[in-house]
């Protein structure tokens, strides 16, 4: 019988060749799409619609395959690792889904593609960012021109109440004023004239001066002064003399009773008309000879 001697050292390289394997049978290979990057943590999307997320350390080799064969391997930096690049990752799985990745490779013309599809991405991120600004700023100016539209209605609201008010107070003043015909007559003097003559009998003065004290403790009152002749002599001359006779009144009202020209209404020649008195005779005739004075009030005002 033959008698093997335990060897220490074949011992110590079976352990070994046995380590070697299982850390190889736990190295994976990884192909897909790179959907997101941050660092050094990259988030690829296999052909299988899984995603797998893939641990980058300094150890990790990246590469661009050349060639017809892609047999021809080019280092490159980990920056060429973009968003849209097909990759294929070499790696060891330390957890679900997440492989630290030994090696990354990819094709040139992958590259190319997945730069251009970035600068696509980048050009439409842009517009899309500048479209969204000007948005921003039309509804900013919508919400201004509403605000304006608002205070616009607010005021137009404002005028129309105003209009309204107005037309109120416009429709009230003219229902007074459609009755300043109708007066009441609050006092009267009457003052006789010689025939012939406009001079006023100084008699009269006192009289004239009370009526005004009078009218002026009467709201919105007016002093009409009416001036007739007797039928004697020419209609022209009696014209003229109904007219002198008034004014010489109204001198006297405004002179010495200091009436004011705003409550004194024009004063009125009537010549020969409105006869009270017989023009027969010599007592109808001095009747006619007169000025009449009156202090009115309209009477809607009266109301007020």
């Amino acid at each position: 019988m033959i008698h093997l001697k335990p060897c220490r050292g074949l011992a110590v390289i079976l352990v070994g060749l046995t380590l070697l394997g299982g850390i190889a049978a736990m190295s994976e290979t990884v192909e897909g799409l790179i959907k997101a990057r941050n660092g050094d943590t990259m988030i690829v999307q296999t052909t299988m619609a899984s995603t797998v997320t893939i641990m980058l350390t300094d150890n990790t080799q990246v590469g661009q395959v050349q060639g017809l064969l892609k047999a021809r391997r080019k280092e490159m930096s980990m920056a060429a690792l973009i968003p849209g690049l097909a990759v294929k990752v070499e790696g060891i799985y330390t957890g679900e889904n997440q492989l630290t990745a030994s090696s990354v490779s990819f094709k040139g013309n992958d590259l190319k593609q997945a730069q251009a599809i970035q600068a696509g991405m980048h050009e439409t991120g842009a517009q899309a960012q500048q479209n969204k600004e000007e948005l921003a700023k039309q509804n900013a100016a919508l919400q201004a021109q509403n605000v304006a539209l608002q205070q616009q209605q607010a005021q137009l609201t404002e005028h129309q109440q105003k209009i309204a008010a107005n037309k109120a107070s416009i429709d009230a003043a003219i229902a007074r004023f459609g009755q300043l015909d109708d007066y009441y007559i609050l006092d009267e003097v009457v003052v006789y004239f010689a025939n012939g003559k406009v001079k006023v009998d100084p008699k009269y003065a006192p009289q004239l001066v009370a009526l005004g004290d009078k009218a002026k403790g009467v709201d919105g009152y007016v002093i009409e002064v009416k001036g007739y002749a007797s039928s004697a002599g020419s209609v022209e001359v009696n014209q003229k003399l109904s007219e002198d006779r008034a004014n010489a009144v109204t001198n006297i009202l405004i002179q010495q009773a200091h009436i004011p020209l705003t409550r004194m209404l024009a004063p009125g020649a009537m010549g020969e008309s409105h006869q009270v008195g017989n023009d027969k005779s010599a007592e109808g005739q001095a009747e006619n000879r007169r000025v009449v004075v009156r202090v009115l009030q309209n009477k809607a005002i009266a109301g007020v």
